[in-house]
C-alpha cells in the first residue's frame, strides 16, 4: 500500500497518520465497508484494531480509554446504524467530559442525497452531543480534520468530537505533497490555566480564615491529574475532603482528611464550601444542598459551568490541579493556614461519619439470604487492593456501592457519569485492562445493566483480558421498580421492570470465562478470590434481595 515514500496516499492512511500523531495506539471498532481503508492505514502505522460486537461498546471503550490514560480515545464505526449505535457512547462521554473521537463512515460524495447504503445526516445528529462535528470534504484534508477534531476535544472542559468521512474520500488517493499532515505536538496549545491571580488570593484568604471549610473534589481533579495538588491543599490547610465521580480515590481510605458519609452534614454546616470540577447538577441537588449561609466557591475548566443553577461567591475558571496548587502556595505562611483551629470541625465530621457507619453496620455484616446488597458491596470493598480499578455499571446495586466501596488509589474508580448510562461496564473493562494490563479490574454489574452490552464478554475472552466481574442479580430493574412502587402502589410495581432469573455464571462459562453462583453471603469472598486466581474474565452471579433498596434510590427526587 502507498506510504510517505511514494507519490500518493489514501484518505484512510492519512487518518491513521493523524491518529498516530495524536498518540492513539488502538482504535475500537465494528467493521463496515465504508471504513476499511482506515484499518489498512492503522496496520501500517502500528495502531491496534480492537473489534467488538456492538458499536455502543466501541464508543464506551474509547471513552473509558481516555479516562484511564489521559489520552483521547478513538472509535471507528460504519455509516448509518453503525454510527447511530455509537450515539449513546458519545453522549455518555459528552456528559462525563471525556475526550474521544468517533469516526463514522458515510456514503460516497458522488452519491450525496441519492439514497446510498446507510446514508444518514450524521453530523446533524451528533452536533448537540459533541464539542465538534463535521464531515471531511476532501481526501487531502483527512489528516488535518482529524487533528482539528482532537484539538476541539480540549476546548474548555474535555469532551467528544465526531467526524464523518465519505467512502470515496477515504478510498481516494492524493499526492503526498498536497495532503496536510500535522506534526505530533505542533497543533495544540496548552490549555492549563492557573486561574485569575486575584481570585486565587481571595480563595486562599477565605480558607485561611474559615472555621468550618469543606471541599468537594470532582472528576476534573483526575482529568487534570491534579491529585497531588488536591492532597497537598487539604493536608496543609487541614480541610475535610469529599470526592465524587472520577475524583474518588484522590485520598485513600483511612486518611484523616478522607470523608464520605457526612457530606450532607458538612454542606449544611460549613462556612466555606469549595466545589472543584463538578457541576451543580442533579447529583448536587442543583446547588440547593449547600448551606445558604456558606461562602461558596466553584472551580471548573468550563466558564459556562461556574455559577450555573446556583449563585456563588467566587468562581475560578482553570485547571483544577494548578488552581489548587496556587491556592496552597498563596495560603502558606499565614498563621499556619488556619489549620490548627479546625481540629474540632474535623472531629465533629468524623463523629457524623461513625454514626452513619454504625447505622448500616448490621446490613453490611448481614448473613441473610437472599443476600443483602450492602453485604455484597462490603465484601467487594474488602476484596479491593491498591491496584484494583473498580467499575460500577448498574442502578440500585451500584448506588449501594457508592456509599461503601472506596478505591484505594487515584484514577481507580469508573462509573458512567451524570448521563447514568447502563452498559458501560464491559467496554470500560476492555479499555481499562488494555490500557493498564498491570492493574486488576473489578466490575460490579446490575443484572439489567450487564444485559445491554454483555455479549462483549466474549471480546474480553478473545483478547485474554482477565477481570473479576460480579453481577448483583435481583432479576429486576430495581431502581425503577422502587419508584413505581412508591408512585403507584404494590399492585403496579412490577410493570416493565422484571427480568428473568438468568444464570450469568453459566453465560461466562459458555463464552470461555470463569463463572460461579453465590447464594450464601459467606461464599462471596471465597468466590471473588477464586475468580481472581482463575486468570480469566469472570462473572460471579450473586443473588441479592430484590426487596432491599439503596437509600440513594429512595431519596431520588423523581420518585417524589
Amino acid at each position: 500500500m502507498p506510504d510517505d515514500t511514494q507519490d500518493v496516499i489514501s484518505g484512510g492512511h492519512l487518518v491513521a497518520k493523524a491518529l498516530k500523531a495524536e498518540g492513539v495506539d488502538r482504535i475500537y471498532t465494528l467493521c463496515g465497508g465504508h471504513i476499511i481503508d482506515i484499518y489498512d492505514g492503522c496496520v501500517d502505522e502500528g495502531i491496534e484494531v480492537v473489534d467488538v460486537r456492538h458499536e455502543q461498546v466501541a464508543a464506551h471503550a474509547a471513552d473509558g480509554y481516555a479516562r484511564i490514560t489521559g489520552k483521547p480515545g478513538c472509535a471507528v464505526v460504519t455509516a448509518g446504524p453503525g454510527t447511530t449505535d455509537a450515539v449513546t457512547g458519545v453522549a455518555n462521554a459528552f456528559r462525563a467530559e471525556s475526550p474521544m473521537l468517533l469516526i463514522g463512515g458515510q456514503g460516497a460524495l458522488t452519491q450525496h442525497k441519492m439514497g446510498s447504503l446507510q446514508d444518514l445526516p450524521h453530523v446533524d445528529m451528533m452536533t448537540p452531543i459533541t464539542k465538534f462535528a463535521a464531515a471531511v470534504p476532501d481526501t487531502a484534508r483527512a489528516a488535518d480534520m482529524v487533528s482539528m477534531a482532537f484539538r476541539e476535544c480540549y476546548h474548555g472542559a474535555p469532551g467528544p468530537s465526531f467526524l464523518e468521512i465519505p467512502r470515496d474520500v477515504l478510498d481516494a488517493k492524493v499526492p503526498v505533497a498536497k495532503a496536510r499532515v500535522p506534526e505530533p505536538g505542533a497543533y495544540r496549545a496548552s490549555t492549563r490555566s492557573a486561574g485569575d491571580p486575584e481570585a486565587i488570593e481571595k480563595l486562599a484568604d477565605l480558607l485561611v480564615h474559615a472555621e468550618k471549610p469543606a471541599i468537594l473534589l470532582g472528576s476534573q481533579v483526575w482529568t487534570t491529574r491534579g491529585t497531588e495538588s488536591a492532597i497537598d491543599l487539604v493536608r496543609t490547610l487541614n480541610i475535610p475532603a469529599y470526592m465524587n465521580g472520577a475524583g474518588r480515590g484522590t485520598l485513600p481510605p483511612g486518611d484523616p482528611h478522607h470523608f464520605q458519609l457526612s457530606r450532607r452534614y458538612a454542606f449544611s454546616n460549613a462556612d466555606v464550601i469549595v466545589i472543584v470540577g463538578t457541576p451543580f447538577d442533579f447529583r448536587m441537588g442543583y446547588g440547593k444542598r449547600l448551606s445558604p449561609d456558606a461562602t461558596v466557591v466553584q472551580i471548573d475548566l468550563d466558564y459556562r459551568t461556574v455559577g450555573k443553577n446556583r449563585d456563588i461567591d467566587l468562581g475560578i475558571v482553570g485547571d483544577a490541579g494548578l488552581v489548587l496548587k496556587s491556592v496552597t502556595e498563596a495560603a502558606s505562611g499565614r498563621v499556619n493556614g488556619g489549620a490548627s483551629r479546625r481540629k474540632e470541625w474535623l472531629d465533629e465530621l468524623r463523629a457524623a461519619e461513625q454514626t452513619a457507619i454504625e447505622k448500616r453496620l448490621p446490613s453490611l455484616k448481614s448473613d441473610a439470604s437472599p443476600i443483602h446488597p450492602y453485604r455484597l458491596v462490603s465484601e467487594i470493598n474488602e476484596f479491593l487492593t491498591e491496584d484494583s480499578i473498580y467499575i460500577g455499571d448498574g442502578g440500585d446495586i451500584v448506588t449501594f456501592s457508592g456509599q461503601v466501596v472506596q478505591p484505594k488509589s487515584p484514577g481507580h474508580w469508573m462509573d458512567p457519569g451524570p448521563l447514568g448510562t447502563l452498559g458501560v461496564g464491559v467496554p470500560f473493562v476492555l479499555a481499562a485492562k488494555q490500557a493498564r494490563p498491570d492493574k486488576e479490574v473489578v466490575a460490579l454489574f446490575g443484572d439489567g445493566a450487564f444485559s445491554l452490552t454483555g455479549w462483549d464478554f466474549e471480546t474480553l475472552v478473545r483478547y485474554d483480558l482477565p477481570f473479576v466481574g460480579i453481577v448483583g442479580n435481583n432479576s429486576s430493574m430495581n431502581q425503577i421498580r422502587y419508584g413505581q412502587k412508591a408512585k403507584y402502589g404494590e399492585e403496579r410495581e412490577r410493570v416493565g421492570n422484571t427480568l428473568g432469573d438468568v444464570h450469568y455464571d453459566k453465560f461466562a462459562q459458555m463464552l470461555g470465562g470463569y463463572g460461579e453462583e453465590v447464594r450464601d453471603p459467606a461464599d462471596i469472598g471465597p468466590a471473588l478470590r477464586r475468580a481472581r486466581e482463575s486468570g480469566k474474565p469472570s462473572l460471579i452471579n450473586v443473588w441479592v434481595d430484590p426487596d432491599a433498596y439503596a437509600p440513594g434510590t429512595m431519596n431520588q427526587t423523581m420518585y417524589k
